[in-house]
């Protein structure tokens, strides 16, 4: 049993209510017996639907975000085209993320956890209102009555006035349809933001997820690879070296990681114990996933072999992340056993293959399968990439910073 002082979290336990042992005595001045209180047990059916559910709801926005990646070029929205993630940006994102934890860490040590977890909860309340929007969008283009006429809409800012103009601010084209994609999304922000039901938090987190791995692109394999080999020892420091990493997660109130719980089966939807997968540990494997798909693309022979070469790959990694950790009982960063599996197994195939100098070759590119959904929704052009400020008008210069990286769930774990 660990102690629960240090932050570490078992799976299928939770930290018990700060009650002292109240000592009694009776009339004849015997001691009363000390009042305790049980740690949570999950049942063995509720921890397999709890970590069988995260495995799931983790392939989701891999699998789909993969397919919609390959044909998000054929946007003739600028802004809903993707954010390309150079060797530059990759080598540099462990240590801006590695600074951001520390000083998120920092931030709850010193500040109230509550005003921090307000202010995070406002920004995430608008950031996935429009990520669910953008999810939503394809879905509603199938479904919409063509009976109902669609009108197009368009908000501008711009600075200055006049002649005076320097440029636009804000330029937010959408239609009807999207209009209601907002309407959604807005009820279930609201719903998060008064319940912070974990059902709520799990819609804007794979809306997150999704658009994450659909919007952000690696230039090449190589690039992936020094993405995922900086994460990966950003990942097991922090898990392993600092109780940082399991401080952030425990006090962060965001929807930037999935939760399952425990005791589903005990107290249906009014469940308390969870178990939560952070979203670093899927985008973060989800776009070099992406990026073997337009790989398999652009070779141009009808089979999707990487693809599906490394989602089995992480399968196999998450799969071995549960067995970890319930053998050792310790929570773990998933990207310790998702990074070699996501890399090597391609590898190994590519090799087998006699392709491994064509994939390195590789520059990725709008490839477009003709057969796969189109991204369509104008509220894309504010939630793009997930990664820029609350401006709806992002800068296709800059490089990409990922939403929540400060987190990045980068451990599976019990709670």
């Amino acid at each position: 049993m660990a102690d629960v002082n240090q932050g570490s979290v078992l799976p299928g336990e939770t930290t018990p209510p700060a009650l002292d042992g109240l000592n009694a005595t009776d009339s004849n001045g015997t001691d009363a017996v000390n009042a305790t209180v049980a740690k949570f047990v999950a049942t063995p059916e509720g921890t397999a639907l709890a970590y069988g559910s995260l495995v799931f709801m983790a392939l989701l926005p891999i699998f789909f975000g993969a397919l919609r990646s390959v044909s998000c070029g054929k946007s003739k929205n600028s802004s809903d085209m993707p954010e390309t993630i150079t060797g530059r940006d990759a080598a540099r994102f462990p240590i801006i993320a590695s600074c951001t934890l520390f000083g998120l860490y920092l931030f709850f040590k010193i500040f109230s956890q509550e005003y921090i977890n307000l202010l995070l909860s406002m920004y995430f309340f608008v950031l996935g209102i429009l990520a669910l929007s953008h999810t939503m969008s394809p879905f509603m283009n199938r479904i919409f009555p063509a009976s109902i006429p669609i009108k197009q809409y368009q908000l501008l800012f711009t600075q200055g006035s006049g002649e005076t103009k320097e440029g636009e601010i804000v330029n937010y084209e959408f239609d009807t349809k999207d209009m209601i994609c907002l309407v959604i999304s807005t009820v279930v922000g609201v719903w998060y933001i008064l319940k912070k039901h974990w059902i709520a938090n799990n819609l804007f987190g794979l809306a997150f997820a999704l658009n994450g791995v659909e919007l952000l692109h690696l230039n090449n394999i190589s690039t992936g690879c020094i993405l995922l080999g900086g994460l990966f020892v950003y990942d097991v420091f922090w898990v392993f070296g600092t109780n940082v990493m399991v401080t952030v997660a425990k006090s962060f109130e965001a929807p930037i990681k999935l939760v399952f719980p425990q005791d589903l089966l005990e107290k249906g939807l009014g469940a308390s114990q969870f178990a939560m997968l952070g979203l670093g540990d899927i985008v973060i494997p989800g776009i070099f996933i992406a990026l073997l798909l337009r790989f398999d693309v652009s070779l141009k022979k009808n089979t999707r072999t990487y693809f599906h070469t490394s989602f089995l790959a992480y399968i196999f990694g998450l799969g071995l992340t549960i067995w970890v950790m319930h053998t050792f009982k310790h929570a773990q960063p998933a990207l310790l056993y998702l990074v070699p599996a996501c890399i090597g197994f391609p590898v190994v195939v590519a090799l087998l293959k006699g392709e491994l100098t064509e994939m390195f070759s590789y520059e990725s590119s709008e490839e477009v399968l003709p057969h796969y959904p189109t991204v369509s929704g104008s509220p894309a052009s504010l939630a793009n990439s997930m990664h820029s400020s609350s401006s709806p008008r992002w800068r296709r210069n800059n490089p990409p910073v990922f939403n929540g990286a400060p987190e990045d769930g980068c451990r599976f774990m019990g709670s």
